[in-house]
């Protein structure tokens, strides 16, 4: 069955001084996974309850991001047991789901 994991965590995460969503992105296009989308959040919080935005004339701010990935679930299974060492070496707040989706409509890109 098709489902997506969503990674929540933020602008400012870094892992050997690399942006985490960029890590993970590429990781997940090598490990062949079907599709990979990241989203910049306007506002949220997470455990810290410290509420972060987006403020454009705000320089360094950080702010939540989103990183949907979307395969078979043994496929993301798998692919989430070899980044989650990562994910506990960048010492942030970052939330992992995973959720039932319905395809109802795909192209194939150029």
């Amino acid at each position: 069955m098709t489902k997506i994991l969503r990674i929540y965590l933020s602008n400012t995460d870094t892992l050997h001084h690399q942006s985490l969503y960029e890590i993970i992105s590429r990781e997940a296009q090598d490990f062949g996974l079907q599709g990979a989308t990241v989203l910049n959040g306007v506002m949220g919080f997470g455990p810290s309850s410290k509420l972060r935005s987006n403020k454009f004339w705000e320089l360094n701010v950080k702010y939540p991001m989103v990183i949907e990935l979307i395969d078979e679930e043994s496929k993301l299974q798998n692919f989430l047991e070899k980044i989650k060492q990562e994910l506990k070496d960048v010492h942030k707040g970052i939330v992992v789901t995973l959720h039932d989706v319905d395809v109802v409509f795909q192209t194939k890109g150029i």
